[in-house]
């Protein structure tokens, strides 16, 4: 039985939503059915153009086949939910915080609870944050009764990174994800998608 993944993100100049494009990939290579979300800028356009880019990925998200706007029904379908976000002080954006905040009425009727969750970030200097944003951002789901998951040591790919919370990547002077974040991304969604089938098929 198939799981159902969604990947819901926070990426201000496109680096986590390259991470958040090579985690959609692993769990759909998995045979999992896969939404790729993002959550809505609340940044205010002066803040967005002072970085180009900011505005560039701003520009690309939010035309013509730009990824789609999450939902509160993404989690409600999900078997697996993987959440990305920059570091921010230690912890998650808080654009990403700001979705999750409205989650209280699914919490409330118990749909969150189960589910597995894990999650992947990305800072611009190797002590900025990228463990404790990740084990910040899933506070969540131990209040949502979710199980949570970590990345592991097991994919080859984390030798190489070093972060067995979830898939990361020090973006040093705004640089994409180099291909062991990206393995270790795709790792990561895999892994989600075995974990969430079999779940799915153990209910």
């Amino acid at each position: 039985m198939s799981a159902r993944i969604a990947v819901i993100h926070y990426s201000a100049t496109g680096v986590v939503h390259g991470l958040a494009k090579a985690l959609a990939e692993g769990a759909a290579a998995e045979g999992a059915e896969v939404r790729l979300r993002r959550v809505p800028e609340l940044a205010p356009a002066m803040a967005i153009a002072s970085n180009p880019k900011w505005q560039a990925h701003y520009d690309r998200e939010n035309g013509e086949g730009g990824t789609p706007l999450v939902s509160l029904d993404d989690l409600a379908w999900a078997d697996g939910v993987a959440l990305g976000s920059p570091t921010r002080f230690g912890g998650p954006a808080a654009q990403l915080k700001n979705f999750l905040d409205q989650t209280g009425m699914l919490w409330f009727k118990g749909v969150l609870a189960s589910k597995v969750v894990t999650a992947f970030t990305s800072a611009s200097t190797a002590h900025g944050g990228l463990e404790s944003t990740i084990l910040a951002t899933l506070n969540v789901a131990y209040h949502w009764g979710a199980l949570v998951m970590p990345l592991g040591y097991g994919p080859p790919a984390v030798a190489k990174t070093g972060n067995p919370y979830g898939a990361s990547f020090v973006s040093r002077k705004g640089s994409e994800p180099d291909e062991d974040a990206l393995a270790a991304a795709r790792a990561q969604g895999a892994r989600l998608a075995k974990v969430a089938a079999a779940l799915r098929a153990a209910a």
